[in-house]
C-alpha cells in the first residue's frame, strides 16, 4: 500500500540501515518465540510494545514476534521494506512522542500460506501465542460455543490448511511436540482464556484432532487497554518529521497503556511485568470493569455520536448531553454491578475513561467504534442490563445505548457487522419505533431469551428509540 507524502517528507524508509536511534536490543539478534494472530494496529501499539520494552529491560533475545495477518497483505507490505520496524506515535494532551519498535521479526499472511502459520505455532521455539482478532474472529455462537455452521469453520474442517484462528491453533497443537504452549487471548471477551480454550477443544473434537498438547496447553485470561485510532496521512507526515525517515507502518496511540494477565503459563514467557504489565491470579474484576465501563461507554458514544453527525469520539464526548449520558451509564447502571479489583476506584476510573475519550489528538472515528455491534453488545452492555433487571432496577442508561445501536443499524445504508444481512433483513419492514425494537430484540444471536421476554426492557428500548428517531 502506498500513501501520498508531503514534499518535505524524507524519501528514505525506516529500516535497519536507516535507524534514527539504535535500539537497546539489536533486532538482528532476536529469535521468534511468540506467534501473534491478528497483526493489526492495536497489537503493534500494545503487546508488541510491552514485548519490546521487556526485552530492553531483561536483555532476553528469544522473544521476537512472528506476526500473522489473517486477511490482507497490507501490514506485510508496509513492514517488509522496513525490516519489520515501525513506530508508535503517542499523542496526549501535551507533546507528541515517537518510539521505534523492533519486536516483530517476521510477518506471515495466512491466506497466502496458511500452512506456514500452523508450522510456526507447532515450532518448539514458539512458547506463547497471543491473539487480537476482535470478537468476531472467534466464530462463536451467542451462547459461546463454536459456530460449526460458519462457512469458514466448515471449510477448515474439510481438511484444507486452516484459515480460522481456532483451526490454526488446533492444527498447531496437534502437530506440536516438545514443551507445552501458552495461548493468550487479548480480545475484549468475558473470560477470554477459558472461552478460547473451549472453542479450540470443540474444534479439535469436530476435526478428530488429538494429542497430549491439547491437555498441556494453558489459556490465561487477560485484559488489555489502549486507545489506538486509525493512522492518517497527517500522522505519517508527522512521524517522518520526528524520525527523519519515512515510516509507512506507523501506528497512533494515547499515552495510557495497560495489560492485566492471569499468571497461568505453560512454560517460559517474556518478563512483561518489567514493562508494566500486571500479573494476577484473577483477571475477572479488571476485565469486567473495563468491558462494562470503558468499552460500553465507547460503544454508547459511537452510536449516539454518529446519530448526531459527529465524526470522532472526542467530538461526541465534548457534547454535554452525550457526556452526561455516558456518566449516567457508568454511575447508575454499571458501577452497581461491579466488584472493584484491589486498588481501582471505580468512580475515578469512570472519569478517567471520559477524559481519555476527550483527547482531541486521538481522532477515533465513531463509525470505526460502531463496527461489529452484534458481537460487541452482548459483552459490553447486555450483561449489565441483565444484572440490573435481576436486581429489580430499570437500566435506563444502558437501554439508551442499545436503542442508539438499533437506530444506527436502521438508518445506516451499509452496516459493518458480521450479521449485517440478518440485521438489515430484520429492520427492513420496521415502520415504527416499537416495530424496530421488536425486530432487533428478536435477533436471538444477539439477545438472550431472558432479555427478549422482559417487558421492562422492551418498554425502555421503545421509549429511547422513539426519542432518538425524532
Amino acid at each position: 500500500m502506498t500513501h501520498p507524502t508531503n514534499p518535505s517528507t524524507p524519501a528514505a524508509r525506516l529500516s535497519l540501515t536507516n535507524l534514527p536511534t539504535k535500539p537497546a536490543v539489536d533486532p538482528a539478534e532476536l529469535t521468534v518465540g511468540i506467534v501473534h494472530l491478528g497483526l493489526g494496529a492495536f497489537h503493534r501499539a500494545h503487546q508488541a510494545v510491552f514485548t519490546e520494552r521487556a526485552a530492553q529491560l531483561s536483555g532476553e533475545t528469544r522473544w521476537g514476534i512472528s506476526g500473522i495477518s489473517q486477511r490482507s497483505t497490507t501490514v506485510r507490505d508496509q513492514l517488509a521494506p522496513q525490516d519489520g520496524l515501525y513506530s508508535v506515535l503517542t499523542r496526549g494532551t501535551g507533546e507528541t512522542s515517537i518510539e521505534v519498535i523492533a519486536s516483530i521479526r517476521e510477518v506471515l499472511t495466512a491466506p497466502e500460506d496458511p500452512d506456514a502459520v500452523v508450522t510456526r505455532i507447532a515450532d518448539d521455539k514458539t512458547a506463547v501465542v497471543t491473539l487480537t482478532v476482535t470478537e468476531k474472529g472467534y466464530r462463536a455462537t451467542s451462547t459461546g460455543a463454536l459456530d460449526l455452521t460458519d462457512p469458514e469453520i466448515q471449510a477448515d474442517l474439510t481438511g484444507r490448511p486452516p484459515r480460522t484462528v481456532v483451526g490454526q491453533l488446533a492444527a498447531g497443537l496437534a502437530r506440536r511436540g516438545g514443551d507445552p504452549l501458552t495461548i493468550l487471548s487479548c480480545d475484549n471477551l468475558v473470560a477470554n482464556g477459558p472461552f478460547l480454550q473451549r472453542l479450540v477443544h470443540e474444534y479439535a473434537d469436530a476435526a478428530g484432532l488429538k494429542g497430549d498438547q491439547f491437555d498441556a496447553a494453558r489459556f490465561p485470561a487477560s485484559m488489555v487497554d489502549r486507545i489506538v485510532p486509525a493512522t492518517t496521512d497527517a500522522d505519517r507526515a508527522e512521524a517522518a518529521r520526528l524520525l527523519g525517515v519515512q515510516d509507512e507502518a506507523v501506528v497512533v496511540a494515547e499515552p495510557f497503556l495497560q495489560w492485566v494477565i492471569e499468571d497461568h503459563f505453560a512454560g517460559a514467557r517474556p518478563a512483561w511485568e518489567t514493562a508494566g504489565a500486571v500479573l494476577t491470579a484473577d483477571v475477572a474484576p479488571w476485565e469486567q470493569a473495563k468491558l462494562r465501563m470503558l468499552n460500553a461507554t465507547h460503544s454508547m458514544l459511537a452510536y449516539l455520536g454518529a446519530l448526531r453527525g459527529y465524526d470522532t469520539i472526542a467530538e461526541a464526548v465534548r457534547d454535554e448531553e452525550l457526556a452526561a449520558a455516558a456518566r449516567a451509564l457508568i454511575s447508575t447502571d454499571v458501577i452497581p454491578t461491579l466488584t472493584p479489583p484491589d486498588g481501582l476506584d471505580l468512580p475515578a476510573y469512570g472519569e478517567s475513561v471520559l477524559e481519555r475519550f476527550a483527547n482531541p489528538a486521538l481522532k477515533h472515528k465513531t463509525t470505526q467504534v460502531a463496527m461489529d455491534g452484534s458481537v460487541k453488545l452482548p459483552v459490553r452492555l447486555l450483561g449489565t442490563i441483565q444484572d440490573r433487571l435481576r436486581a429489580g432496577a430499570e437500566p435506563d442508561s444502558a437501554a439508551r445505548a442499545v436503542a442508539a445501536w438499533m437506530v444506527y443499524v436502521a438508518r445506516s445504508e451499509t452496516v459493518d457487522d458480521p450479521q449485517a444481512d440478518r440485521l438489515k433483513a430484520a429492520t427492513a419492514n420496521a415502520s415504527s419505533p416499537a416495530a424496530l425494537v421488536d425486530a432487533l430484540l428478536g435477533v436471538d444471536s444477539v439477545f438472550p431469551k431472558e432479555l427478549q421476554d422482559d417487558p421492562a426492557l422492551r418498554r425502555l428500548l421503545t421509549t429511547h428509540v422513539t426519542q432518538l428517531s425524532e
